[in-house]
């Protein structure tokens, strides 16, 4: 099970890793200050496989890919949020995030409840409550680039041609 993390509305790329830090991408190092102006705790306690529940609108802010970086870096399994800033949401999958929009799972879950996730099928299920919610199922070529690391690498191992037919 992933322990929940939850943030507020319109949670900004800077209150993810403040723009002081912004000076490496490895995503390690960028981890070690993630969150640190409005969760300090969170960098030191996070752990492997957890999960993060923001509100509305997570992410907005500049375009930067520092934030969906730090943020795979700490390891999360994964990000919740009833809506994302289009820039984040595109640079989350472009580096192998996996996100999903459920607004009622958003709702439910609270600080430290323990969250089941399977990203394949999108069902998320608040084991505290035991409450089940159904966030629309990452597309197969998204779950693809998130195993590989993102497009990148996704790109690197696939030939391009067979993906294009």
């Amino acid at each position: 099970m992933s322990k929940a993390w939850t943030f507020g509305e319109n949670m900004n790329t800077d209150e993810i890793i403040p723009g002081r830090y912004n000076i490496t991408i490895d995503p390690l190092e960028l981890a070690k200050n993630v969150f640190c102006e409005v969760k300090p705790e969170y960098a030191k306690n996070v752990q492997p496989g957890d999960i993060i529940v923001g509100g509305q609108n997570f992410g907005c802010g500049s375009s930067r890919e520092h934030a969906p970086i730090a943020i795979k870096g700490s390891q999360a399994k994964c990000i919740i949020a009833p809506s994302f800033a289009r820039i984040f949401f595109r640079n989350a999958i472009n580096i192998g995030l996996p996100i999903l929009e459920c607004p009622e799972a958003v709702a439910d879950i609270t600080e430290g409840d323990d969250v089941d996730v399977n990203l394949a099928t999108g069902e998320i299920v608040n084991q505290t409550t035991g409450h089940r919610f159904q966030a629309n199922a990452l597309p197969d070529f998204v779950l693809r680039i998130a195993d590989a690391g993102g497009i990148v690498n996704f790109l690197k191992s696939n030939d391009i041609e067979e993906l294009m037919k």
